[in-house]
């Protein structure tokens, strides 16, 4: 039982990191642009299915880790420019819009890709003895590969000057334009940033889950659960929220079935909005 326990923990926490990536991805679109995108899930799992292609390719998975997240940066700024500024302060169109963006992928993915699931082996095939049992090495490092992620994303924020006009514009965005602040081009790259947030998350998640067009769509339920628990715009409330949740659906499925767990994470997500409907981290 122990040894289990210790799985279903390591396990959650390293589902949580990227849960934790899809989820920054989310909230700082929302945070920002106010636009509810409901395409996010659909761009995780169009990383995936770019970085199966790549690896068919190439034979290398880093090579994949950087050019699919790139890939969908590049569909990222065709949505941005191409659909959702002409009416990015209209949250119902908005909704719409990017609904009808998910669908389109999931449909040519099919169309290309195929209904199958397919598999993606772990670059480091190398176990380590856990308790009785042999635990994936590759888990740990993806678990790592995000936080260091999620440190550049802080340092970004912090200490560059895109990093301080996102946050101000976040603050008062007619102060920003008043002061000069590209918004536009802000907007713009914020978007990017969470598309290949998206991306990066479904390759780190490829070689765990397997790689289908419709993998994106329980990701996305739970990355918007995770952002109501957290605190919408609330960047680190995200990744404590992701942790959580993984945790309790990690723990909760050793004891009934997986998908009675997501039934104990949604209603963590009532409770939390019973208590504290603006999340249990905003400010």
């Amino acid at each position: 039982m122990i040894s289990n326990l210790a799985v279903a923990v390591l396990n959650a926490v390293v589902w949580g990191m990227i849960m934790a990536l899809i989820a920054l991805g989310l909230n700082m679109i929302f945070g920002l642009l106010h636009i509810i995108n409901m395409a996010h899930g659909a761009l995780y799992m169009l990383g995936a299915v770019v970085a199966w292609y790549l690896i068919e390719a190439t034979g290398n998975f880093w090579i994949a880790l950087v050019v699919a997240p790139l890939f969908v940066a590049l569909v990222g700024i065709l949505l941005e420019r191409g659909l959702l500024r002409s009416i990015e302060d209209k949250p119902i169109t908005t909704i719409i819009c990017t609904f009808g963006v998910m669908l389109a992928i999931q449909q040519l993915v099919l169309t290309i890709f195929g209904g199958s699931p397919r598999r993606i082996a772990a670059p480091i095939p190398y176990r380590f003895p856990l308790f009785q049992l042999q635990y994936p090495l590759m888990r740990v490092v993806v678990a790592i590969i995000s936080v260091l992620v999620m440190a550049g994303l802080w340092f970004f924020l912090k200490k560059t000057k895109y990093g301080l006009w996102m946050r101000a514009v976040v603050q008062d965005r007619e102060m920003g334009i008043a002061l000069g602040i590209p918004v536009n081009k802000v907007y713009m790259w914020t978007f990017i940033l969470g598309s290949a947030l998206a991306a990066f998350s479904g390759v780190l998640a490829a070689p765990i889950v397997s790689v289908d067009f419709m993998m994106g769509r329980e990701v996305l339920i739970m990355a918007f659960i995770i952002v109501i628990v957290g605190g919408m715009g609330n960047l680190e409330g995200s990744v404590i929220a992701a942790i959580m949740i993984s945790l309790i659906q990690g723990i909760g499925a050793l004891f009934v079935p997986p998908s009675i767990a997501t039934v104990f994470a949604l209603a963590f997500m009532i409770i939390v909005l019973l208590i504290r409907p603006q999340g249990l981290f905003a400010e």
